[in-house]
C-alpha cells in the first residue's frame, strides 16, 4: 500500500478534510475500500487486453517498488483554491488512478468499455499506422498527441489499444475540470465513460479558464509529468489544442498550446502523434451511424518523434511552443495522409463498376 494512504481509506492522509463534507465521509465509509490481495496474491479474476484470463494480469510493473516513487499530491496552499466539491472530486478520483483500484477499472476500461465502443464503431473503425506505437517500448511511458474534434476522441483510441493491442497498460486523459470535477454528473460520466481515467483535472484551460485555481493547474502539470516520466505501460492522451476544434473541416487545426511543449520537455516520455478523424459529438447519432451508413472513423498512429534536439535546448517558453509546433505539424502530416486516402476511396467509388 502507498505510504500515502491510510489503510481501509480511498483518501490521501496529505489532504485535509473538511469536516463540513459530511456527504462525501459517508461515501468514502460505505463506498471507497481498497481491493483486497488474496492469499495467494492479486486477484487472478481479471483478463488481458486480448480478452483471455491471465493470472499476472495484476502483477507488478517491471519496475520495482523501490523505483517507483509515491504520487505526488498538493500542497495545502495548491489545495485550498478548490471548491469542497472540487476536493472531494479529486481525492476520489486521484484514489482510483492509484494501485489496486487502477488495475481493476483498467480492467473494467479493456472489458466493458472497450467491448461497448467496440459494438457501437466496429463497421466504421479503420486503423492505420498500429505497428508504430507496437514498436515503441512499453517499459516506459507513452504520451499520444492528438487533434481534438469530438468528444469521443480518446475514447475509441483507447478501444483501439485495449482490443488491437496486447501489452499492459493503463490510460490516463488530462481533462477540464470545470465539469468532471465540479459536479456529480460529471464524476459519473467520468465512471461511466473513462473509467476514472480522466485525470488530473485543469481548470485554467480552455474557455472561460478559472485563474483563481492556477495554483492547483501546478500540481495537475507535475502530476502529469510524473505520469508521463514514470510507470510502465503508462499511456497518457493529450491533446495539444487545449479546446475542442469546432471548425469545419476536418484537416484544420488549432494552434497547439505550450502546455505539450513543457510537458514533453519535463518529462521526456516517448510520443506518438495521432490523428482521428470521422467522429461526432452527438452520441446517439454516432452510435447508430455504425449501422445507417455514418461517416469512416479513421485513427492514424504515427512513428515515434524523435525530440532529442528539443531536450537539449533552454527550458524556457520559446522551447515549449517549438516543441508544441513540431508536434501539431507531425499530426498534421498524418492528416494529409488520411486526405490523401480518402481522395482515392471517393475516386475508387466514383468510377463506374
Amino acid at each position: 500500500m502507498p505510504p500515502d494512504v491510510r489503510k481501509g481509506s480511498a483518501f490521501p492522509l496529505d489532504l485535509p478534510f473538511d469536516s463540513s463534507e459530511a456527504s462525501p465521509r459517508k461515501l468514502r465509509r460505505s463506498l471507497l475500500e481498497d481491493l483486497r490481495e488474496t492469499p495467494a496474491g492479486k486477484p487472478n479474476a481479471f483478463r488481458t487486453s486480448g480478452g483471455e484470463a491471465d493470472s499476472n494480469a495484476l502483477s507488478e510493473n517491471p519496475l520495482s517498488a523501490s523505483s517507483r516513487s509515491a504520487a505526488i499530491l498538493p500542497t495545502p496552499e495548491e489545495f485550498a483554491v478548490l471548491s469542497s466539491f472540487e476536493r472531494f472530486a479529486f481525492r476520489v478520483t486521484h484514489r482510483m488512478n492509484l494501485g489496486n483500484w487502477k488495475r481493476f477499472w483498467t480492467w473494467c476500461q479493456g472489458v466493458f468499455g472497450a467491448g461497448w465502443i467496440q459494438l457501437a464503431t466496429y463497421n466504421l473503425m479503420r486503423v492505420y499506422g498500429l505497428e508504430n506505437i507496437e514498436a515503441v517500448d512499453h517499459g516506459r511511458p507513452i504520451l499520444l498527441v492528438a487533434n481534438h474534434r469530438s468528444f469521443f476522441d480518446m475514447y475509441t483510441v483507447s478501444t483501439v489499444l485495449f482490443r488491437r493491442t496486447r501489452w499492459r497498460k493503463q490510460l490516463f486523459f488530462p481533462v477540464r475540470g470545470r465539469f468532471f470535477y465540479q459536479s456529480l454528473a460529471g464524476m459519473f460520466v467520468n465512471l461511466v465513460m473513462g473509467w476514472w481515467s480522466m485525470y488530473p483535472p485543469f481548470f485554467v484551460t480552455g474557455e472561460d479558464p478559472i485563474a483563481e485555481k492556477r495554483p492547483f493547474d501546478k500540481y495537475s502539470m507535475r502530476r502529469l509529468a510524473q505520469l508521463c516520466r514514470e510507470g510502465a505501460g503508462n499511456v497518457i492522451g493529450f491533446h495539444p489544442e487545449g479546446t475542442r476544434n469546432k471548425g469545419a473541416g476536418a484537416y484544420s487545426f488549432l494552434r497547439p498550446q505550450p502546455g505539450v511543449g513543457k510537458l514533453i520537455k519535463d518529462a521526456n516520455p516517448q510520443v506518438i502523434p495521432v490523428f482521428i478523424a470521422g467522429l461526432g459529438n452527438k452520441l446517439a447519432k454516432q452510435v447508430l451511424g455504425n449501422w445507417f451508413g455514418g461517416d469512416k472513423i479513421r485513427i492514424h498512429f504515427g512513428k515515434q518523434l524523435d525530440l532529442s534536439e528539443f531536450m537539449l535546448k533552454r527550458d524556457r517558453v520559446r522551447t515549449y511552443k517549438e516543441i508544441a509546433d513540431f508536434v501539431m505539424s507531425r499530426i498534421a502530416e498524418l492528416g494529409e495522409e488520411d486526405r490523401e486516402l480518402m481522395t482515392k476511396d471517393s475516386a475508387g467509388a466514383s468510377r463506374p463498376s
